[in-house]
């Protein structure tokens, strides 16, 4: 029972990491297409409370949930497809945290072109390209992740 329990725990936890994650990019990329100072810093706003309530939240329960419903099951944390699930994990991570970080720069930039009336700075533009950009590995990773978690392929890495 209680192994039914962690899977459902950690199954809801892939899915705020999955959702949660294109959400916030999808509104991120649309309220930047506008252009409108106004706009963006709304929207940041509210995609940093998301990334601070669900995705935060869910990133601290899944390895907690993954190491408790291995150990119930009785999978190794060496086993090919979980220590790659793992690393890709850390990948994951490595690009989320900076992607925080620039989302409070971006609404903090939009708020001060609203506040003054004036067009988004260039800094506005050049942190926006770095998040976009890290978009890609991280959602490529929690891809993986999903279908490491789905197949259980058997692959040696030790």
């Amino acid at each position: 029972m209680l192994e039914q329990w962690l899977l459902l725990a950690h199954v809801i936890g892939a899915t705020a990491l999955f959702g949660t994650g294109a959400g916030i990019a999808f509104f991120m990329v649309m309220a930047h297409r506008t252009r409108n100072p106004v706009l963006i810093a709304h929207v940041a706003a509210t995609v940093v409370v998301a990334d601070t309530v669900f995705t935060a939240t869910a990133a601290v329960l899944q390895p907690v949930t993954g190491y408790l419903l291995a150990r119930s099951i009785g999978w190794e944390l060496s086993e090919g497809w979980i220590a790659l699930s793992l690393t890709l994990y850390v990948v994951t991570g490595l690009f989320w945290l900076p992607v925080v970080w620039i989302q409070i720069q971006l609404r903090d930039l939009a708020r001060a072109a609203s506040a003054s009336a004036s067009p988004l700075p260039p800094a506005y533009f050049s942190l926006y390209r770095i998040w976009f950009a890290c978009g890609f590995p991280a959602f490529a990773a929690v891809l993986g992740i999903l279908w490491l978690m789905l197949t259980k392929p058997a692959i040696a890495l030790f």
